[in-house]
């Protein structure tokens, strides 16, 4: 027999229940069946046409008193359209909102020690499971069962039980917090601290690791600027510094909020990305990441037009993502490296024998625990070890090239268009079964070269001769070596694939290697395919329809389009960080700076990814002046610019007779490192550009594209 404090909970449940609407797309059609427009709609509603079309589609829900007015429209409207079947159902009174009972009370702040350390950055053993969080089921407001999921055509994850309630949630400055799936939490927090306590214990916010030897994923919390506000902090950071660079002073009252709650902040301060944690107790972690909106948090070129999203909707891209790749953790450059160690931990759990007790050892195949310094030569100027090296510096970078005026045909100058074709994630093609260094470098003299050993060759290359009409391989302007000079193993392997004798005077190479970055590309490249799939680009599709596809893919969902805009900018700037450079003006040349504490600061990985990405470059130009005769106009980094006689590739792309595209040389397609269409220019614009030292190959697309060497 139930208790009388069963009946009270079953109760309160009922009370609790909002006002049910109709599926989406039932809304859509009793609108459509009234003659109203959604902009008529929306005046009505008071909101915006896209806030009334993710009503729609399922993306989002009213909230009180707005749910209500909604409700009572489509009920009458209801009364009056009924579906195709359906009996006339007299129109019901508006209903009444019932008087949700106070079930949340505000968190006490525990009292803790507080550390100066920052979170650790892996876990030295297998994680326990994590309990899992009292669900804030009071609190849930479940979607209809026509919700909108998260990607039209994904595979619907296993919903982990610690984590009811998915990776991230967006917070409005109505306490109400987005989630993905649909589901929209109330968080009661007035404090950033309160903020914390409640995701951690109410929340039901995180994500599993991606690695059994990994960590959890921390929740992530995004403030809208309604929320940030609400919460003390400023709608703006201001200051004269890269915004990215900006950060709350010491004295500001909620930094002041979370050291007197016990709170810490990482080395990176109170800036567009916060991450505020305890040091864990045990093994388990107490940590939330923070984004705030306003403090451009998502950058424009990563997240384009995230930021002007509804809530909802911001919460269904960083949703994709987080289940795709990562949960975000700062910039798509940061995520990027993050994805890396996520995949790869330093550590595993060994048992000592000894004393039988399992203690923290080295995971096979990942960069281990401690930074490494590079060779000399594989540094940055400004680094320690290179102070007083006049030996030179590796340059393996991309490709940015222009074709010399005088190198052009007449016939050549009369075709009509220059059209650009684009890599898709090249550095990403590059990074598939790329072994590069797991240890040290080790100091060679005239070594044998060895194209299966990983370094850096001091090599004369300048013997090598290719036609001027093509770039040289062997350097990022494209022009001739004309001495020796330091390269990466895959440019060295090159000029001996093209026949070439290569006779190394030193070099750098390490003796422990591996595919570091296998997993990491492989859940990448998923996350590319699938996403471009979701947009209805997939490989089944003929070169004429994968043309006509992507000219559409970025309307048919500019949710999605943002997400695949964002995975693309995770593999540059992942590959990027590598080599991250010295930031703030308080650095002095010669001094260490942050990055250089990570093991994932490896310029020698960054040089063999663009170093094997550039020779894929230039083994493709190479082919199709072979099998087609053509030239390139122009190179840059990932983009190459040819003459055509038609206004489309499939006017100068070698095919065979039974239609099927030659191998080698440029293949149109949607997955990683086979080419799409870049953008279409007259002939005579390109050959302008040429002669005023421009490259077209950066205007192709008709603006100002900026270059994106992966810094």
């Amino acid at each position: 027999m139930a208790s009388q404090e069963d009946l009270f909970a079953a109760v309160d449940a009922l009370l609790e229940e909002e006002p049910q609407l109709p599926p989406p797309a039932e809304r859509a059609r009793l609108r459509e069946a009234a003659g109203i427009t959604q902009a008529r709609l929306a005046a009505a509603l008071k909101t915006s046409v896209q806030s009334v079309k993710n009503y729609e589609n399922g993306r989002s829900e009213p909230k009180s008193p707005r749910l209500e007015a909604y409700q009572r429209l489509l009920n009458g409207w209801a009364a009056k359209f009924p579906a195709p079947g359906a009996a006339p159902a007299p129109t019901p009174a508006a209903p009444q909102a019932a008087p949700v009972p106070e079930t949340f009370t505000r968190p006490a702040t525990p009292e803790a020690e507080v550390q100066t350390a920052p979170p650790p950055a892996a876990e030295t053993a297998p994680e326990p499971e994590r309990p899992a969080a009292r669900p804030a089921s009071t609190s849930r407001r479940p979607a209809t069962s026509a919700r909108r999921p998260a990607a039209k055509k994904a595979a619907k994850p296993a919903v982990d039980p610690r984590f009811p309630h998915g990776p991230l949630a967006v917070l409005d400055g109505d306490g109400s917090a987005y989630g993905t799936g649909g589901i929209v939490l109330d968080c009661p927090a007035r404090t950033v601290p309160e903020l914390v306590e409640w995701t951690l214990k109410e929340s039901g916010l995180g994500a599993p690791k991606l690695n059994r030897y990994g960590k959890d994923a921390d929740p992530l919390i995004v403030l809208t600027a309604a929320a940030a506000v609400k919460l003390g902090l400023p709608e703006r950071l201001e200051g004269h510094e890269q915004r990215r660079s900006l950060r709350l002073p010491e004295d500001h009252p909620v930094v002041k909020q979370v050291a007197r709650a016990k709170w810490q902040l990482t080395q990176r301060g109170f800036g567009p990305w916060a991450r505020i944690y305890r040091k864990a107790q045990g093994r388990d972690r107490q940590c939330v990441q923070l984004a705030i909106l306003s403090w451009d948090a998502l950058d424009e070129r990563s997240w384009p037009g995230v930021a002007d999203m509804e809530p909802a909707d911001i919460a269904r891209v960083l949703g994709v993502y987080a289940q795709r790749v990562i949960t975000p953790r700062g910039s798509t450059a940061v995520s990027g490296l993050e994805l890396m160690t996520a995949l790869r931990p330093p550590t595993r759990a060994v048992r000592d024998e000894a004393t039988g007790n399992w203690v923290p050892g080295h995971n096979p195949g990942s960069l281990g625990t401690e930074p490494m310094d590079p060779a000399p030569p594989e540094a940055r100027p400004e680094h320690p070890v290179a102070q007083g090296w006049t030996g030179g510096f590796l340059n393996e970078e991309a490709y940015q090239w222009v074709r010399s005026v005088d190198l052009l045909t007449n016939e050549e100058c009369l075709l009509p268009w220059a059209v650009g074709l684009d890599l898709n994630t090249a550095f990403l093609a590059a990074a598939a079964r790329l072994t590069v260094g797991l240890s040290a470098p080790d100091h060679f003299r005239a070594p044998q070269f060895n194209p299966k050993i990983p370094g850096s060759w001091l090599v004369d290359l300048s013997h090598v001769e290719l036609d001027p009409r093509l770039p040289s391989p062997f350097t990022p302007t494209g022009e001739r070596p004309t001495g020796p000079a330091w390269y990466q193993t895959h440019t060295v392997a090159y000029a001996q694939e093209l026949g070439y004798n290569v006779a190394p005077i030193e070099a750098y190479l390490r003796r422990e290697t591996g595919a570091y970055l296998d997993p990491w590309h492989d859940r990448l490249k998923t996350a590319y395919v699938d996403t471009l799939a979701d947009l209805d680009v997939t490989k089944g599709l003929s070169d004429t329809e994968f043309l006509a596809a992507m000219e559409r893919h970025k309307e048919a969902d500019p949710a999605l389009a943002a997400v695949l805009a964002a995975i693309k900018a995770t593999v540059k700037g992942g590959i990027g960080k590598l080599r991250e450079g010295p930031q703030g003006k308080h650095y002095k040349e010669g001094e260490r700076w942050p990055a250089l504490e990570r093991p994932t600061w490896r310029p020698d990985i960054r040089a063999a990814v663009i170093s094997k990405a550039r020779v894929n470059m230039h083994r493709k130009l190479l082919k199709m002046a072979d099998m087609t005769g053509l030239y390139p106009l122009a190179v840059l980094s990932d983009c190459v610019v040819y003459p055509s006689p038609g206004d489309s590739p499939l006017d100068f792309l070698p095919y065979a007779a039974s239609g099927k595209p030659q191998p080698g040389g440029f293949r149109l397609g949607p997955t990683p490192g086979l080419a799409k269409l870049e953008g279409v220019q007259e002939m005579a614009w390109a050959v302008d550009l040429m002669e005023q030292g421009l490259n077209p190959a950066r205007h192709i697309k008709g603006g100002d594209a900026v270059l994106d060497e992966g810094e």
